[in-house]
């Protein structure tokens, strides 16, 4: 939902943006300290449990028609297992100290990243700071997401998409989306919970779309293209859930896609979603993607950052708010904001030939 904070002057602010340690705590611990690095996962995941670890910014970010910063990237000392699976107090507490350390630097726009959305409610659990702006960045990538649909679906014979995590605040946001510019293809909504899908399935089906539901993830055997939009600490998607010549796009982080994909089936492509091209953004800081790409999260941010925004965008992604940020992704096309070229598994690949070449 949008929620009204106090209104400041339309002009740009400065944004924060929270990230974690994602599946393996070393490697993204690391980036903060490189001696974290070395140490084993089971003492990292207690030290970060019972130890007083403040959050940690580690990275900043610029506009390059800009000479100050515009951004810092903190990270949020708690692990993805621990974000979904420890007391919620503890983590949200800890989500808390981070949005604390943000507004310290100045930051009056914060952008919830990867699970710290989910373990605060999509931020209804945090409390209200005035003048402060919060974001789970869901509509821009709910927006990037179709688009990358857009340009998948004609390497996917048959034309039958799956969405997992379709009732959550992404794939709810996407299904609406495609509701208002059909692909012309059938839909497979998968979740855990019945009662929202079939809710969703119901609003969009007098669209014209042709929507099926399911609460097993066994049931996107039939579709040629699979959206993934869950949020766990496990893969959820293997080799034995997908058809001969399927197209995975993977939007979450930590990733839900089985890494063993890559040799048990290559008739099988993943494509490495909700990311963006940002050419004209320096992040000085390392958060696990090439130079001049970013999570589509952590642009929405920059965007509301860019753009003034006092509206916090927290709650269900709205289709309004996704149309929002659209307009605004164009009003700084300069500095990038479009649909970033495809990766697989963090490895560049080139579309739509080598996808139709792969799924054939």
């Amino acid at each position: 939902m949008l929620i009204d904070t106090p209104a400041l002057p339309t002009a740009e602010r400065t944004f924060a943006f929270l990230v974690h340690p994602r599946a393996r705590v070393a490697p993204d611990m690391a980036r903060v300290w490189s001696p974290l690095g070395q140490l084993p996962e089971p003492a990292l995941q207690w030290g970060l449990r019972h130890l007083p670890v403040p959050p940690q910014p580690f990275a900043t970010v610029r506009r390059r028609d800009r000479a100050t910063v515009a951004g810092h990237i903190i990270v949020v000392p708690v692990s993805a297992r621990q974000m979904l699976t420890e007391d919620r107090r503890w983590v949200v507490g800890k989500i808390e100290a981070a949005i604390d350390r943000a507004v310290e630097l100045g930051a009056s726009v914060v952008g919830l990243g990867a699970l710290t959305t989910p373990a605060s409610g999509a931020g209804r659990l945090l409390r209200e700071r005035p003048g402060l702006t919060l974001t789970t960045g869901n509509a821009f990538t709910a927006f990037l997401t179709v688009e990358a649909l857009r340009r998948l679906l004609p390497a996917a014979p048959g034309g039958h998409i799956a969405i997992v995590g379709a009732s959550g605040s992404v794939g709810s946001c996407v299904v609406r989306l495609l509701a208002e510019d059909p692909l012309g293809t059938d839909l497979t909504l998968v979740a855990r919970g019945a009662g929202r899908l079939e809710e969703l399935a119901a609003e969009v089906r007098g669209t014209g779309l042709q929507v099926r539901t399911s609460t097993s993830i066994d049931d996107i055997r039939d579709a040629d293209l699979v959206l993934v939009l869950t949020s766990a600490t496990d893969a959820l998607v293997r080799a034995e859930h997908l058809k001969r010549g399927a197209i995975v796009l993977d939007d979450t982080q930590p990733r839900n896609t089985d890494a063993a994909l890559q040799h048990e089936r290559p008739d099988v492509l993943v494509v490495d979603g909700g990311i963006a091209a940002v050419p004209g953004v320096e992040l000085r800081g390392d958060i696990g993607l090439p130079t001049g790409l970013a999570y589509a999260c952590l642009c929405e941010t920059m965007l509301m950052a860019f753009d003034g925004v006092v509206v916090s965008a927290t709650g269900q992604a709205s289709v309004d708010h996704a149309i929002r940020m659209r307009a605004a992704a164009n009003r700084y096309s300069h500095l990038g904001f479009t649909l970033a070229d495809p990766m697989s598994f963090g490895r560049a690949i080139a579309w739509p030939e080598a996808l139709t070449e792969v799924a054939s």
